[in-house]
């Protein structure tokens, strides 16, 4: 039996830096600021960290943050490289690594200059395996690009367009995400596309840049970083409701995890076995969920998550989102800061920054009314799935 982490850690802190489009500091600089402000936040002096996991970056290393931060003992540290689902999976590493005794206090943190880096994720003008930490860059060069696979948009919608043609789901499902992410964002000061109108007759005007994915199917590109700290239950105690724990968490990963276009069934994703690890250790159903935060780097990959998690059927999370179900007052809130859609793309710690703010009680116009347990999950890469379920 795979031990426990329920209760055992705590986010202590979160920070996050301005999420903006050009900036003239690097990523190293914004990843350690964002640090720095999760130790403020939690109350903890930024020398007493002694451990560190950086969520798919390889910049700033372990001997950076010892210099930044003045930390004097540093325990453990590692790297996990799982695009987008690197931040929930790293905060399940640092609970593990806190359960087991080998440190005490856990950063975790990311961040990225999507918009202002000369090699952006949404450009077709690079080598596909030179895209940050894209894995199997032998199968993207050699096999996919010279067909025309050069960028994200364009490998999922493999996975999309199987999907709706094998369930015939209802494409307003990716309408009802996107609209409701804006609407959500403009609650939410730090939200990059605050004040910026979205309405349905914009959504379907957009350009269809890849099918099925209109513009605001796909995610922003933006400049920033967040950070978490994790503590141990001893710690958290002297910090009362400000620390939330972690009931549990998950990383999984989709069969022939590189290779997406030769998958057997290009529908089996990573989310489906982490969710399930996830909810037995901690405990709970689906209906006692008050929110999610739901990785969404697309539109389509909330609703399948939305799926595979068991929320819903296969094809059935078009139905289940609609009727202001996952708007802020409706049965499961998604996103409620906005997401990566509205408020800013950092690889989804904001997604976690967001969930302890509403389990604080701290988010402010988009609070969502008795918060108690909430989710966060990850999708990275090739289907790649993480998920960390917490509770105030």
């Amino acid at each position: 039996m795979i031990r426990s982490i329920t209760d055992r850690a705590y986010l202590a802190g979160v920070g996050e830096t301005d999420y903006v489009r050009g900036t003239a500091k690097t990523e190293r600089q914004l990843i350690l600021e964002a640090s720095i402000a999760a130790c403020r936040d939690a109350g903890v002096d930024t020398s007493a960290v002694d451990g560190l996991v950086m969520a798919w970056k390889d910049t700033p290393t372990n001997e950076d943050f010892i210099a930044a931060l003045g930390i004097k003992d540093l325990r453990f540290h590692s790297h996990v490289h799982m695009g987008g689902a690197s931040p929930a999976a790293g905060i399940v590493q640092a609970a593990g690594a806190i359960s087991a005794g080998l440190a005490r206090r856990v950063i975790v943190a990311t961040g990225h200059n999507f918009y202002s880096s000369s090699n952006r994720l949404g450009s077709t003008e690079q080598t596909p395996g030179g895209i940050g930490n894209i894995p199997g860059p032998e199968i993207r060069n050699n096999l996919e690009n010279p067909v025309g696979l050069l960028a994200p948009m364009q490998w999922y919608s493999l996975h999309a367009n199987r999907w709706f043609y094998e369930t015939k789901a209802d494409r307003r499902g990716m309408e009802t995400v996107a609209l409701t992410a804006r609407q959500h964002a403009h609650l939410n000061p730090k939200a990059y596309m605050r004040g910026r109108e979205l309405t349905s007759e914009q959504y379907w005007a957009s350009p269809m840049l890849v099918q099925p994915f209109h513009l605001f199917d796909i995610c922003l590109e933006t400049d920033g970083a967040a950070a978490v700290l994790v503590v141990g239950a001893e710690e958290a105690r002297d910090l009362g409701s400000r620390a939330i724990a972690i009931a549990g968490g998950a990383e999984g990963h989709a069969d022939s995890p590189d290779d997406l276009s030769s998958r057997a069934d290009i529908l089996n994703m990573g989310i489906t076995k982490a969710a399930r690890r996830a909810f037995e250790m901690a405990g709970v159903r689906h209906d006692e969920i008050d929110f999610a935060e739901i990785y969404d780097c697309f539109t389509f990959i909330v609703l399948r998550q939305i799926e595979e998690m068991g929320f819903c059927g296969r094809g059935e999370s078009p139905d289940f989102v609609s009727g202001g179900r996952i708007a802020l007052g409706g049965d499961l809130p998604i996103n409620t800061h906005g997401g990566l859609h509205s408020q800013a793309h950092v690889l989804g710690m904001n997604h976690v920054v967001e969930a302890v703010r509403q389990l604080r009680g701290e988010a402010g116009e988009a609070q969502v009314d008795g918060a108690h347990i909430g989710l966060v999950t990850g999708y990275g890469d090739f289907s790649d799935g993480s998920i960390v379920i917490l509770h105030n």
